[in-house]
């Protein structure tokens, strides 16, 4: 498994679509912030407000990107990258799991 360390979890959750996305911050002694978030079966769109790097964890994401025409696969394992601005929207068909890092 993999860990994070020598951090300080926020204790109240982000919930989104009625309980369907939650995800939780996490903070780094350096500052820096990530949310790990869970996601149930459903079709989603976000806004980013700056620039992500979203890394699947568990399960698998349909995503389509800003200005794409085409839905792309992301198995656990893979990542994409967000721009500051910009919306994107997920899909997943079973509960799937990420890791949200900011720039």
């Amino acid at each position: 498994m993999n860990m994070l360390e020598n951090v300080n979890v926020a204790l109240q959750a982000n919930v989104y679509f009625e309980g369907k996305v939650t995800s939780r911050a996490v903070f780094f002694a350096d500052g820096s912030k990530q949310t790990l978030g869970v996601v149930l079966p459903g079709e989603y769109t976000f806004s980013t407000s700056q620039a992500e790097v979203m890394q699947v964890t568990s399960g698998n994401f349909e995503v389509l990107l800003p200005d794409a025409s085409e839905w792309m696969n992301y198995p656990a394992g893979t990542h994409f990258e967000l721009a500051a601005g910009v919306s994107f929207s997920i899909r997943t068909s079973a509960v799937a799991e990420y890791c949200c890092s900011y720039h």
